[in-house]
This record gives structure tokens, C-alpha cells and sequence, in this order.
């Protein structure tokens, strides 16, 4: 996921909070890593037609689904106490995402960020408050 601003503050209090506090803050950093693989996976999907009626998608557009390997393949691995990743892990999702020699790239995680980059930074406001003032999510 794209870093936020302040994202270095945020994590310093977050370091800082009780158990209860840090439990929380875990299920809120992973929701929000969530959202960037959901919007990813269905800009991949969206509009997209499997076997022999698929067309390709044009260069700059995300990918257009045929065999569900890539889209299938986006999804959210925790990488510590406080922090998550939205990951795309075909063995050619590099490839589409910023294209090479042979291929132009066809964006999906790029574009989902910042599709998400407001929702995410009003959520993520929302449940550090929350989570300072001792609620839960």
C-alpha cells in the first residue's frame, strides 16, 4: 500500500498504546490493506470475459481477467506487529504492472491506490481516534 502522510507518527503512537490498543490498530491496518487488494483485484475483474470471447485490455488500462490467476492472486500479507502489504503475486503480475520490453504496462495495484488513497486516509483517521479514545473498531 502507498504511504500516507505522517504515516511515521502514526506508527510512534501506535507503538506506544496498550495491548487492547495494538490489537486494534492491527485489525485497522489490515483492513486498510485490504481495501487497496479489493479495489485491485476488481479493476482487473470488472467488465472482464473469460475464454474465447476475452479481449485483452489496452496498454495503461488494467488487465482484463481471463484465467482468474492474477486477480486471485492479490490479497493482504501482514509484514509486522503494525503493518500489512497489498500484494499481487502471479508470476507475471510485475510484468503487467509496469511493463517490460514486450509488454506495456497495464497498471492494477497503482491505480487502485489511489482510487482508495482518501477512503483510506478518512479511515484510518477515524480508527486511530477511535482506538486513542479506547474503542474498539
Amino acid at each position: 500500500m502507498a504511504n500516507f502522510k505522517g504515516a511515521d507518527a502514526h506508527l510512534k503512537r501506535m507503538r506506544k498504546m496498550t495491548l487492547g490498543m495494538r490489537k486494534e490498530a492491527q485489525k485497522l491496518v489490515y483492513v486498510l490493506a485490504d481495501l487497496h487488494a479489493t479495489e485491485a483485484a476488481i479493476s482487473i475483474t470488472t467488465g472482464a470475459v473469460s475464454g474465447k470471447n476475452h479481449v485483452a485490455s489496452k496498454p495503461g488500462e488494467a488487465p482484463n481477467s481471463d484465467t482468474h490467476v492474477l486477480d486471485r492472486s492479490v490479497h493482504v500479507e501482514k509484514t509486522g506487529e503494525l503493518t500489512a502489504q497489498s500484494i499481487a503475486d502471479a508470476p507475471y503480475a510485475a510484468k503487467l504492472e509496469f511493463g517490460d520490453s514486450k509488454v506495456a504496462e497495464r497498471p492494477f495495484m497503482r491505480p487502485a491506490a489511489t482510487k482508495v488513497k482518501k477512503a483510506v486516509d478518512k479511515l484510518a483517521k477515524a480508527g486511530v481516534r477511535r482506538i486513542n479514545q479506547g474503542g474498539k473498531l
